[in-house]
């Protein structure tokens, strides 16, 4: 099972669900070593077919760092806190998070959106990026 550790030492992860709200944006970050990566992403994509079935998922996209880096990141939109919480306490995402290697190290955290207007191009021409 994957190293969880808090992003923010003030705020433990499933402290951040004691305040209900949505839509929220989990962001994880995830130190893999090189050796370990095809077997990390195998595990993810299994999971993340479970997580897209859950009641409240909206979205998911997995970044990998640049220049060598051992850092991946996802990025999870949910329609709330509880539907997140519900989704990675459940009994079938705890089995799918104990078949991660234990080398690897995670830290997530959530978010929520704050009023500041988008930003953006739009691009609609930007194409997914298999790895």
């Amino acid at each position: 099972m994957v190293e969880m550790r808090n992003l923010d030492p003030e705020t433990p992860m499933f402290a951040q669900f004691a305040q209900e709200t949505g839509p929220v944006v989990l962001t994880n970050t995830f130190v893999v070593p090189p050796e370990r990566g095809e077997v990390f992403l195998t595990l993810f994509r299994r999971q993340a077919e479970y997580m897209k079935a859950r009641p409240g998922f909206v979205s998911l996209q997995m970044h990998k760092g640049t220049a060598g880096s051992r850092l991946f990141m996802n990025v999870a939109v949910w329609e709330s806190s509880a539907a997140l919480a519900a989704a990675l306490r459940s009994p079938e995402f705890q089995r799918l998070a104990a078949d991660f290697p234990s080398d690897v190290v995670s830290y997530p955290h959530v978010f929520e959106r704050i009023d500041i207007e988008r930003v953006d191009n739009e691009r609609a021409d930007i194409e997914r990026i298999d790895t």
